[in-house]
């Protein structure tokens, strides 16, 4: 809401969800501003930016604060999301900007001790003086004191939904509505198409394990294919040795399963290990037996 609008009993509370969204957008915008930074050192010679890497984020990131925190009271993720910080300190009820001063600690307090993080554990990554070595554990204490409070912090603004992170508590800035906020008007086709669509994705998971594709792919081919008036005589024998029954193919070490048909010995078998109710793709002979075929056809066909 704008300074000259009612006091604060009469803001809407921000929700929760929308402040850490607000935080997440934060980051993934952080994120690409490097991203888009790095790409233009691509033709560089590799590690150009690694010595100087803490300042350079820190320096994209103050110019960030500089259009966002500093002139607008809010960062780029609450602008999105029609939030923006509040003076929590200020002794009037009406609407108070944040001072200087408060965006100030708030650079310090993020962008500074991000960077002091980093450059510390490089300075004193690789110094062995015991002087070194004190001041490198009283700064992974002091972190991890942080951290815990930062815990601590997050566990109250689930309870109370105010100050989302520990700086917003300790230089006492809130998130609250830059205007009104009105009242949503939503839409259910979308959300009853996502969950009809959902529900048959369902359907066919559960329905498609039941349902055996193989014997039913062979079942249609026999359909569209019947042959019918076979004998088992051997010149019929032989015109069906020219190719397998299931792969089309000259039969690799030609078997049978009883009727007039002549399989691949691994196309007839992988096909029985997976249905033991296999029937012929030709003539729905079920498998008797799974006989080698003795018949010398190979060599006069070969000389034909």
């Amino acid at each position: 809401m704008a300074s000259s609008i009612g006091n604060e009993k009469s803001v809407n509370p921000v929700l929760r969800i929308s402040q850490l969204d607000a935080l997440e957008l934060n980051k993934a915008l952080e994120q690409l501003v490097w991203s888009q930074f790095t790409s233009c050192f691509h033709g560089f010679k590799p590690g150009v930016l690694a010595r100087f890497e803490p300042e350079v984020k820190a320096f994209l990131c103050l110019i960030l604060w500089k259009f966002t925190i500093y002139s607008k009271s809010a960062t780029v993720g609450q602008a999105i999301l029609n939030i923006q910080y509040k003076n929590n300190l200020s002794q009037t009820e009406k609407y108070q900007p944040l001072s200087k001063h408060q965006k100030l600690w708030y650079l310090i307090f993020t962008v500074g001790g991000r960077w002091l993080e980093e450059r510390c554990y490089d300075l004193f990554s690789n110094r062995q003086q015991q002087s070194f070595c004190k001041i490198k554990s009283y700064i992974s204490f002091g972190s991890g004191l942080l951290k815990l409070c930062g815990l601590l912090n997050f566990l109250i603004f689930l309870r109370k939904g105010t100050f989302a992170t520990l700086t917003e508590r300790i230089l006492g800035i809130r998130s609250v509505f830059c205007k009104p906020q009105s009242v949503r008007q939503i839409g259910f086709e979308y959300m009853n198409r996502e969950l009809l669509w959902h529900g048959f994705a369902e359907f066919l998971i559960y329905l498609l394990p039941l349902i055996n594709v193989q014997k039913l792919r062979l079942k249609i081919l026999s359909w569209c294919l019947p042959i019918t008036g076979l004998s088992n005589s051997e010149n019929t024998l032989a015109v069906h040795c020219r190719e397998c029954s299931l792969c089309g193919e000259w039969p690799t070490m030609p078997h049978t399963i009883g009727c007039p048909h002549v399989f691949c010995y691994y196309c007839i078998k992988s096909n029985f290990l997976f249905d033991m109710y296999f029937t012929c793709p030709k003539c729905g002979s079920e498998v008797h037996s799974l006989q080698p075929l003795k018949y010398k056809i190979e060599m006069t066909e070969l000389r034909v």
